[in-house]
């Protein structure tokens, strides 16, 4: 989903108070985005319990929408109450940028690409994912080829996205309709021609795929690790990346980044809890429990979720944008993006 909503506190092996981390020596606590705790067993509770069980500090897992957490964090910037964040990009480049971060290299650093690291330390990828669209396979023959083709009459109120600036899946299809169109007054007037078949703004990504599936909405936009996870329960949903004017299919890179956490109170745990999550053995069930990409090099997987991820994605380029640019121009884009689009 990673939306701006309102907090989801789930306490994993403890119940505590929101305030009562400093509190507790032997507890560690966590402000993530959500889609890793998604489903039962999911990759967050199984690596929670095993990292319980190796050191004996409980895990209070905080979860929000990707830019809430970075909020939440400045709200308490004068009284930590967090140890490490999870967010998606260009959220985590923010709170790098306003000082909620203090630098940390993790165990097994060396064995993620270094294009892929902050310069300054500040964080790492814990798991990579990209940007998709999904479509209702019962009321569509075939996928959209094309950006194009999402102007049609037909899908009138058919379509939906999650908002950008609002939810990461939403900043990040922004960014790749400018990309696609070639700037940024091309993909802006693409944005406010499809206003006419948008069903309206959505602060939730998650929320969108069993509105496809149901046949509610023929169209919506996602991620590959959230959507490959949900097309169990909602069998209707399928993924796919439509063509932009100059004939290519490409995904955006929207990895979860971890990050130690400025002032945090339990840096110690907080370090050991990152190192855990980037270790060989937690990043070898990342595919296999949370259909996401492990991010280091030396981790190889070979489940059968592994195997359709790279299926699904053939012929589909990544393109990673440069977060600090974005960064710069981001509240503008947002300001012209509501004004273009009227929402």
């Amino acid at each position: 989903m990673r939306t701006k909503t309102a907090f989801v506190a789930i306490c994993i092996a403890s119940v505590l108070g929101w305030g009562s981390a400093q509190a507790h020596s032997a507890v560690v606590t966590i402000y993530s985005a959500d889609g890793l705790h998604d489903g039962s067993p999911n990759w967050y509770q199984t690596e929670f319990d095993a990292f319980t069980k190796a050191t004996g500090i409980k895990v209070q897992y905080i979860e929000a929408g990707s830019a809430v957490v970075v909020d939440r964090l400045n709200q308490e910037k004068f009284n930590p109450q967090a140890d490490v964040l999870v967010t998606l990009p260009p959220f985590m480049q923010e709170a790098a940028a306003e000082g909620l971060l203090q630098p940390f290299t993790p165990a097994g650093a060396d064995h993620i690409p270094a294009a892929e690291k902050d310069k300054r330390g500040m964080f790492v990828p814990m798991v990579d994912d990209y940007t998709d669209f999904i479509y209702d396979k019962a009321a569509l023959p075939r996928p959209p080829k094309t950006f194009k083709d999402l102007l049609e009459p037909k899908f009138k109120n058919k379509i939906q996205y999650s908002t950008p600036g609002e939810a990461g899946d939403g900043t990040a299809m922004l960014l790749q309709v400018f990309r696609a169109f070639g700037s940024k007054d091309a993909g802006f007037a693409y944005l406010k021609a499809l206003q006419v078949n948008n069903l309206g703004p959505s602060s939730s990504t998650g929320r969108l795929t069993e509105l496809v599936n149901k046949g509610e909405l023929w169209v919506a936009n996602g991620d590959i690790q959230m959507n490959a996870a949900q097309i169990a329960q909602n069998p209707n949903v399928r993924v796919f990346w439509p063509v932009g004017p100059h004939g290519k299919r490409f995904a955006v890179a929207i990895p979860y980044y971890i990050g130690l956490v400025h002032g945090a109170p339990h840096p110690n745990a907080g370090k050991k809890l990152i190192d855990f999550l980037l270790s060989r053995n937690a990043q070898a069930q990342v595919s296999r429990i949370a259909w996401g990409f492990p991010v280091r090099q030396d981790v190889q997987p070979k489940d059968k979720n592994y195997e359709q991820l790279h299926k699904m994605m053939q012929g589909v380029a990544v393109w990673v944008p440069d977060w600090k640019l974005v960064i710069q121009s981001f509240k503008q884009d947002l300001a012209r993006y509501q004004r273009e689009t009227g929402s």
